[in-house]
């Protein structure tokens, strides 16, 4: 099995990682860090250590889960998963675990998406294909995020990827639209992009706090 490693350390993986089942029960296994990423991707084990960056990713990733969260208990269509909530499409043989992640009721309804139980108690993870996910990009996830997943979201049928990159001013959002012949970026109007899944406009502005630090503000209309 061959692995792609980032960052942070050495992780051997099991010669009878093979497929995507034998890849889940190696992962959900003690053997592997749980600080790590650790992502499946067209038959590769990705695997990324590095330390999230606080401004540029983890405050970014915030302000969506607080926006995002409260959005979807007032749209009452659907919910919204923070990092941490392992994404699966056997066909396109995907596992991975987004930034956030937005589920409609009538894709869990139709069987578009299924809730996969862990070997405990509860669900642990989805497989299928969820309406819309979201990657913040980091230094080590450049490639992965930008030309790997875009191809890979796409191939599993994601109707909405949306990427952000805080990493430098000015930051940039994109809302990229599923087409058959692949992903198109939502034309942005006055700053704000429209998101077809889910029939709001959306708005993603950078300023400093009181600190002088960046606070972001994800605005929705």
């Amino acid at each position: 099995m061959k692995a792609v490693i980032f960052q942070g350390p050495e992780i051997w993986v099991p010669g009878w990682v093979v497929d995507l089942d034998s890849f889940h029960r190696w992962v959900d296994s003690d053997d592997v860090p749980e600080h790590v990423r650790i992502d499946y991707l067209q038959g590769e084990v990705w695997i990324d250590g590095s330390e999230q960056q606080i401004f540029s990713h983890l405050r970014v990733k915030t302000e969506f889960t607080r926006v995002m969260a409260n959005l979807a208990i007032e749209l009452k269509r659907g919910f919204w998963l923070t990092d941490g909530l392992r994404v699966t499409h056997p066909t396109t043989a995907l596992s991975t675990i987004p930034d956030g992640t937005f589920i409609l009721n009538k894709s869990l309804q139709s069987g578009r998406v299924r809730m996969i139980e862990g070997a405990e108690a509860g669900y642990v993870r989805i497989e299928g294909s969820p309406d819309v996910v979201l990657e913040v990009v980091s230094a080590s996830s450049v490639h992965k995020d930008v030309v790997q997943l875009r191809s890979d979201y796409w191939e599993a049928g994601i109707r909405e990827y949306w990427i952000v990159d805080a990493r430098s001013e000015p930051l940039t959002f994109d809302i990229l639209r599923y087409t058959v012949k692949g992903y198109v970026a939502a034309p942005v109007r006055a700053g704000w992009i429209k998101s077809v899944v889910l029939r709001k406009a959306f708005q993603l502005t950078q300023r400093a706090d009181i600190l002088g630090h960046p606070l972001y503000t994800l605005s929705v209309r």
